[in-house]
């Protein structure tokens, strides 16, 4: 039994998305903003907390109108249930995947109404909505003229007070071929089906120097808990009734002599005098409790030299934080097995596990995280499995390339199309779906090169794939005096931008994730001139074809495909939606052209490599054959930053001007503010 299929309606950025959930771990990643800690934060709220409860502000801006939508028809005398109908609810929807063949199906049975036989789903709803009775209530007081901008707002300031006590959660099991056949459940059955756990990013690991932070003492108490529950398994019981006896064993100690010690130091009431107090003595009695032991008097330290042991707070944070999540796996596995009835899944929420550790052990972990929850159970005397499924939240390229793409889901926040400007959703692309039509091959190459160069394409608001070393090394400098020479232009510097060094040969080979991933990006390739279809290398002048891959798959659909005809494109022709393709065009009209950014660079600064060629064939000879002396890196190198006096090729200025403009906005205002920040300290410096 596992869930295989979320659905989650009405919650913040998470509008109207599904997710599908891998067997074992799923990867959620995504830029800052995008709804990946709306989705940990649904679960815990429907399927974790007892009693849920929702604020105005919990629901998606871009059903903020179904409320207006409701009270209209209310005002209008529409039938209650019409206008119920319009009333927005938070919602969730898992799928569970099932054996019909196993005898008995345990506490997902209340769940299971369809009459099916080859049915092997059941569907379970939470959702949050307006109460039985309570519509009058919630629309109480509001005017019946149409709400201009001051009544919508006077409005929305009602239902936040009247959200949380008009509304509740219900429950229900559903026919999955059938959505008029319900049955209601309650909570408990919801939670004996599904237990779910929670690792938030270790905020309380930071490094301390006035108090000392006791995040991995804290973790010991609550395992001690669990193997205090009366369903915890036998051997933690046995530890966990040794330390009882300890305790009490000292316990008695403190009764007889601790205690008349502290009889001593209190004076007899009578001594002072009043009436009424003689007749009364205080007695002191000193408790010991475990829990409290271990919370407040119980340290975590570690083995240093001569019998010195450390603090907590004086280990690694990286190290700390495994422990802390390795502390919480094995906790969450006892409290699991203290269940009196066992659930039938373990959804536990991991975030950020990244956090402090340094990249390799960030891919260990995603790797080891399936084999960690197999050495819990193979470390118990009776294996009981554990029916876990982990869902991985990250901001890492190296945890999210070392996963691959069959169990990333990459969440996108987007404005949605025809509302009003801030309004916004998320949109969760499952790149095992979105993949499809690539080939095993390709797929495997491009996990591969994004595994070995650690890129951070997921993460990005916009993309840049370069030929080679050259356009790598050189890009950041372009950018830098082409906004420098256009000030009030748009700023690449000030977005999230990745730059992919991927050949002529594979960057064809990313054009369907870049679509998929509805990621802004440019191109950067070369003209490859050849003499004739698998001809020679030449110059441009004495070109007919390309032998560039990229190109050739940009430009598939032209027939015949040549040199002239690219040459000849427009820069909208080198458009495809958000993506665009940049390779060399000559400086001038009628001027020369390079065959390569090497031949072009030195074409835009004719001056600074000595050409002495009087027509554009003779320039462009001369150029590559001082392109063909150059030794690439140390050129690279030499330009980037020794001599930096020298002119962009005209093709690269256009593209970076193109996704420089595009319709992307900063995604992480912290980004602006940093930016807006640090510009205006450049002025008042310069002005100083």
């Amino acid at each position: 039994m596992r869930i295989h299929h979320v659905e989650i309606k009405n919650f913040r950025l998470l509008a109207n998305v599904e997710l599908a959930l891998e067997d074992q771990t799923t990867v959620v990643v995504g830029r800052n903003n995008s709804g990946k800690t709306s989705l940990s934060e649904v679960m815990r709220r429907l399927l974790a907390d007892g009693n849920a409860t929702f604020q105005l502000e919990d629901f998606s801006s871009a059903c903020y109108d179904g409320f207006c939508t409701a009270l209209l028809a209310h005002r209008n005398g529409i039938a209650d249930d019409a206008v119920r109908a319009h009333i927005p609810a938070i919602e969730l929807r898992l799928k569970f995947q099932y054996d019909p063949t196993q005898p008995l199906l345990g506490p997902l049975s209340p769940f299971v109404i369809d009459l099916e036989p080859t049915c092997t789903e059941a569907l379970v709803v939470v959702r949050y909505e307006l109460k039985q009775g309570q519509l009058a209530h919630f629309f109480e007081g509001q005017p019946g003229e149409p709400l201009d901008d001051d009544g919508r707002v006077a409005f929305f300031r009602a239902l936040r007070e009247r959200i949380p006590t008009d509304c509740d959660t219900k429950i229900w099991a559903e026919d999955p071929n059938d959505p008029d056949n319900r049955r209601l459940l309650q909570a408990s059955a919801l939670r004996g089906l599904v237990k779910t756990g929670f690792i938030n990013a270790q905020r309380g690991l930071d490094d301390v120097t006035s108090r000392e932070s006791d995040v991995l003492a804290k973790t010991v108490e609550s395992l001690f808990a669990t193997a205090s529950s009366p369903a915890a398994d036998a051997a933690d019981k046995l530890i966990a009734e040794a330390l009882k006896g300890a305790v009490q064993d000292i316990q008695k100690q403190i009764d007889t002599n601790f205690s008349g010690q502290l009889k001593s130091l209190i004076p007899a009431l009578q001594s002072f005098g009043y009436p009424g107090l003689g007749g009364q003595e205080l007695h002191t009695e000193t408790l010991l409790d475990v829990r409290k032991l271990l919370s407040n008097f119980t340290k975590v330290r570690y083995a240093g030299y001569s019998g010195v042991t450390l603090p907590e707070s004086y280990n690694g944070l990286g190290a700390r934080n495994l422990i802390f999540i390795l502390l919480q796996l094995a906790g969450f596995y006892k409290a699991f097995r203290a269940e009196s009835t066992e659930p039938g899944v373990h959804l536990i929420f991991i975030e950020e596990p990244e956090a402090h550790l340094h990249p390799q052990m960030q891919e260990v972990f995603i790797r080891q995280l399936a084999k960690i929850a197999h050495q819990l159970v193979a470390s118990t005397v009776d294996k009981t499995p554990w029916p876990v499924q982990f869902v991985v939240s990250t901001h890492s390229a190296h945890v999210a390339n070392e996963a691959g793409f069959e169990c990333i889901r990459y969440f996108l926040g987007t404005s949605v199309p025809g509302a009003p400007s801030g309004v916004r959703h998320t949109k969760i692309k499952d790149l095992r779906k979105g993949l499809k039509g690539t080939s095993e091959p390709d797929k495997k190459f491009l996990h591969q090169y994004m595994t070995l160069t650690r890129c951070d394409l997921f993460f990005a608001d916009k993309a840049v794939l370069v030929e080679g070393l050259s356009e790598r090394l050189l890009l950041p400098v372009i950018i830098k005096k082409l906004e420098a020479a256009e000030p009030d232009s748009p700023k690449l510097s000030s977005q999230y931008m990745t730059v992919m060094e991927v050949g002529g040969a594979y960057a064809h080979l990313f054009f369907d994730l870049l679509q998929f991933l509805e990621l802004r990006s440019l191109i950067i390739t070369d003209l490859d001139a050849v003499e004739k279809l698998a001809g020679k290398a030449c110059a441009v002048h004495l070109g007919t074809y390309s032998s560039n891959a990229c190109l050739k798959a940009w430009f598939a659909t032209d027939v015949p495909f040549t040199l002239a005809g690219l040459l000849a494109k427009g820069d909208a022709e080198k458009v495809d939606g958000r993506n665009r393709i940049a390779y060399q065009c000559p400086e001038a009209k009628d001027g020369p052209c390079g065959r390569t950014f090497e031949d072009a660079f030195i074409l835009s600064n004719p001056a600074m490599f000595d050409l002495t060629g009087k027509t554009p064939q003779e320039l462009e000879l001369q150029a590559r054959s001082k392109a063909d002396e150059l030794k690439k890196s140390a050129f690279a190198l030499k330009h980037a930053i020794a001599e930096t006096g020298w002119n962009a090729p005209k093709y690269i200025l256009s593209g970076v001007r193109w996704l420089a403009g595009g319709d992307t906005p900063i995604s992480d205002p912290v980004l602006a503010l940093v930016v807006e920040a640090a510009e205006a300290q450049v002025e008042g410096t310069t002005d100083a």
